[in-house]
Formats: structure tokens, C-alpha cells, sequence
């Protein structure tokens, strides 16, 4: 176990268990034991079942769906832990929910991600430990520090190993600025799918600004939820010329007509990370995943240590 001063603690709620477990394995300790169920009206009720007086706390549960149990699940560790004289508490959020909904769309609308960063502060989370939020920022909606990890590093790792990209095509404009990095990684030119959205998850493409013609591509995201953009992207280049076209994205949200829209798309094989827990009955043979224990352990040790986390980044 890393040590210094104040003893680290890690606790993981129901969300993600799998990666919780992973990331306590590469730090060399174990989670710590909590109970986190449910009445039978179905409030969440939580208990601490050791010390975390003085302790350096970090608590991870990404805010999947069912999202708002997940995201009260995550406000009541912390509060507990708060209550608890808990040193310093760290949300480790892979996944953060809430984050399409970062400004006021249409008159009325609510500005919900800057509502759940309050709340986060609120309860008492002290700093907030997350990965590829989807607008970068989300990081200013909070009065605490926030480390946004970046999801792409793993994916052209991978990518650049296989040696089978000729051009990085973004879904959409949004996308722009991830792609290129990934592009420039991996030393291929960029494309763009020039995409229009009539209404919420319903996608048209426009136009492909770009060659793909005869080339091997690789569109990336930061998530695919209804799949809509991912397998309409695919489409598209695919009648453009493309020979072959691969996919990487960091969360895997997966809703709706997502995986049955994903086994007939033209994707020959996507690869995510595991931010999100993917249940067998959603795994695909065209489907990887590759796991982010590695580096959010490194962020936490950097954390629990007082350590830059700018190599983290590079």
C-alpha cells in the first residue's frame, strides 16, 4: 500500500465495481469496506464500516445509468464519509452523467451539470477525479479542483500498435479537437462528417470534408449512446470510399437501439474503455475493451501524494 501521513482509503459504490477493484489492485490495497444498499421504499442507505477519521478518501462510482441512483449513491458516501471526519474525500468519477446538459439549449432549460456539481460540492467532496467530461467546461461549474483525465492516450496506444489507421475521421464538429490529437499521434491526416441534428439523438450527415476514399479510418468520440453518429458516420464514409472503419470511444453508454444498431453498422471493430461497466449481454465480437485501472490509480497516487498530475497528460 502507497503510504504517507494520513492513511489512503478507497471505496466504490454500486456502479462500476469491476474497475474499482482493478484500480485498488494496481495501488496494492484493497477497498474498503462499506455497505451501500437499498430500503424497501428504495432510499439508498450507506454505511461506513471502518476508520476514516483523518483519512485520505477516494471514492469511485461513475454516474451510469440508472443514473440517479448511482449519483445518490455517490452524494451519500460522501456525506458519510464527511460526517465521518473523513481528512480529505476525492469523488473518482470515470463516467460523469449530466454532462450533455452544460447550458441552456432552448428558453427554460435547466443547466443540470453545473446543478450536480454543486451538489458534489456540497456534500463534500473535496476534489473531483474524472475522465473525457463532455464539454471540458464543466470543469469551471466547480468551486473545487477538477482532473479530467483524457481517454484518447489509450486509445491511439492501442491504435498505433495495430498500425492500420491511414486518416481520423470526427462524427462531428464537436469532435474536431479530440481527433486531431489523436491524428497527430498517430501521424495521419484528419476528416470531418459534417452533420446536422433535427432533434435529441437523430442524426443526419451532411457531408464528409476529407479523403477517405480507399483509406483504413478511425472515428473517435468521447461516448456512443444511442449510436446514431457512430454507425451513420460509418455509413457515410463507408459510401465514400473507405476500405475499412474502425471506432474508439471512452464511454460506452449504450442505450437504447445502441447495440443492435452497432451489429449491423459498418464498424468493423470498436473499441472502448471501461469507464462503464459493459454487461456480457451488450459485449459484441467486434467490440474491445481496454481498461483505465492503470491510469486512474496513477491519478489517484499523484493525488494522495501531492504530485503534479501534468505527465498524466502528455
Amino acid at each position: 500500500m502507497i503510504t504517507h501521513g494520513n492513511e489512503i482509503k478507497l471505496f466504490s459504490g454500486n456502479s462500476n465495481r469491476v474497475l474499482a477493484e482493478a484500480i485498488a489492485k494496481k495501488l496494492n490495497t484493497e477497498l474498503g469496506d462499506v455497505e451501500v444498499c437499498t430500503f424497501s421504499d428504495g432510499e439508498i442507505n450507506v454505511h461506513i464500516a471502518e476508520t476514516v477519521r483523518g483519512r485520505d478518501v477516494f471514492i469511485i462510482q461513475s454516474t451510469s445509468s440508472p443514473v440517479n441512483d448511482h449519483l445518490m449513491e455517490l452524494l451519500i458516501m460522501i456525506d458519510a464519509a464527511k460526517r465521518a471526519s473523513a481528512g480529505r474525500i476525492t469523488a473518482v468519477i470515470p463516467y460523469f452523467g449530466y454532462a450533455r446538459q452544460d447550458r441552456k439549449a432552448r428558453s427554460r432549460d435547466p443547466i443540470t451539470a453545473k446543478l450536480v456539481a454543486n451538489l458534489l460540492t456540497k456534500a463534500g467532496a473535496d476534489r473531483v477525479l474524472t475522465m473525457d467530461l463532455h464539454a471540458e467546461q464543466i470543469q469551471g461549474f466547480f468551486d473545487i479542483p477538477v482532473d479530467n483525465l483524457l481517454g484518447g492516450p489509450t486509445l491511439y496506444n492501442y491504435f498505433s500498435k495495430q498500425k492500420n489507421i491511414d486518416v481520423v475521421v470526427a462524427p462531428d464538429l464537436g469532435s474536431v479537437k479530440r481527433s486531431r490529437k489523436v491524428a497527430e499521434k498517430l501521424g495521419v491526416p484528419i476528416a470531418i462528417i459534417d452533420k446536422r441534428r433535427p432533434k435529441a439523438n437523430v442524426m443526419e450527415v451532411m457531408s464528409i470534408i476529407g479523403d477517405v476514399q480507399g483509406k483504413r479510418c478511425l472515428m473517435v468520440d468521447d461516448m456512443i449512446d444511442t449510436a446514431g453518429t457512430i454507425c451513420q458516420g460509418a455509413k457515410a464514409i463507408k459510401e465514400a470510399g473507405a476500405t475499412e472503419v474502425y471506432a474508439g470511444c471512452t464511454h460506452a453508454v449504450l442505450s437504447g437501439p445502441a447495440i443492435e444498431r452497432l451489429q449491423g453498422s459498418a464498424i468493423d471493430k470498436l473499441v472502448l474503455l471501461d469507464t462503464i461497466p459493459l454487461p456480457e449481454e451488450k459485449r459484441l465480437d467486434k467490440f474491445e475493451v481496454l481498461s483505465v485501472a492503470d491510469l486512474f490509480a496513477a491519478a489517484i497516487e499523484n493525488v494522495y501524494l501531492d504530485k503534479p498530475m501534468s505527465k498524466l497528460y502528455d
